[in-house]
This record gives C-alpha cells, sequence and structure tokens, in this order.
C-alpha cells in the first residue's frame, strides 16, 4: 500500500473498488487545521469525475499498471485495432478509450495503451500528429497579420481550425490535447 505522498497527477488509484485516474492533486493546509489533499478522478469504466479529500499519510492502493506503445493499424467498427511490435500479437480496443482523439488517428501511427491484468485501460495518441489537409478554403497572400482561424478537413476526416494561409494539400502538424494548429510540415 502507498499513502496519499506518492500520488501525482496521472497516477490510476483503485478507489471504492473501480479504477480511477488523478485528475488533479493538490495539497491544502488551512489555517490552523490538519493538512489535507484535494483529489480530482476520473472513473475509467463509467467516465465519471468524482472529487474527494484524502488526509495527509492516508493509505491508498495505486493500481500496477503496465503500458505499452502499440501500432494503430485499422479501424474496424466500434473498436480499433492495434499490434504489438514486439510479438506481432493484435488486439481489439473499444473507440471510446481514445474518445474524440480517434478521429485524428492514421494508420501505421504509434499510441500508448495502459494495461492492468491484460485488461485495457486507457488508450492515449502521440501528442502530435502529422496529417495532410484535404479541403480547405484557400487561403490569400498576406493572410499572416492577424489570428483569424478557419476549418479545415483532414486526411482523416476531422475538421480541425488553422489560419488562413493554410492550403490543400499541405501537411500540419496538430495537437490532439486540444486539437489546435502546431505548424506546417516541411
Amino acid at each position: 500500500m502507498a499513502n496519499t505522498g506518492d500520488v501525482k497527477v496521472g497516477s490510476i488509484l483503485r478507489y471504492n473498488g473501480e479504477l480511477c485516474q488523478v485528475t488533479e492533486f493538490q495539497h491544502r493546509t488551512p489555517g490552523n487545521l490538519r493538512a489535507f489533499y484535494q483529489a480530482k478522478m476520473k472513473n475509467l469504466k463509467t467516465g465519471k469525475v468524482v472529487e474527494n479529500r484524502f488526509r495527509a499519510g492516508e493509505e491508498v492502493e495505486i493500481a500496477r499498471v503496465e503500458y505499452k506503445e502499440m501500432q494503430f493499424i485499422y479501424p474496424e467498427g466500434e473498436h480499433i485495432v492495434v499490434m504489438d511490435n514486439e510479438t506481432y500479437e493484435q488486439m481489439h480496443i473499444p473507440a471510446e478509450m481514445f474518445g474524440e482523439n480517434a478521429k485524428l488517428l492514421k494508420e501505421g501511427m504509434i499510441v500508448k495503451i495502459a494495461f492492468e491484468n491484460d485488461q485495457p485501460l486507457l488508450a492515449e495518441p502521440p501528442t502530435f500528429v502529422e496529417l495532410e489537409v484535404t479541403y480547405t478554403e484557400p487561403g490569400l497572400k498576406g493572410d499572416t497579420a492577424t489570428n483569424t482561424l478557419k476549418p479545415a478537413t483532414v486526411e482523416t476526416g476531422a475538421v480541425v481550425q488553422v489560419p488562413l494561409f493554410v492550403n490543400t494539400g499541405e501537411v500540419i502538424k496538430i495537437d490532439t490535447r486540444d486539437w489546435s494548429y502546431s505548424g506546417k510540415v516541411k
């Protein structure tokens, strides 16, 4: 067993019999009261976000989670097929584990999957993806002075906001955390 001092943002705890990922974790010492930790946790099964206070030094159960980098092969219905690059074993991962980021995945990308006892818990896309713009309104020369954005459809079918100077056929870099444009790829 670990105590609250060992918990960090991103840790996976077994809380009330359910696996929860810590999204926020703050140490607080109010006035002349005892110190405590305020935690915001996301239930990995239901997706619900719960808040809880832990006493300083309280014992918590940190789940033993193994992260594996796997290659995204193709989508199949409600699942995404990934392959372990060492054993060449293929697995079906529910697409909902990636959330909206499943729309930014392209064949061959390396994704990170968290497992507990061979059960997939979490799935993360790469932080940055490079995708080709398949359609956007044409940009005009000199459209770099303002921070105005326009919608652009990328090769996976997702629509992202890009600056006015980006044109169809260009490869752009997208941040998967907030779907923001990060630059052109040379």
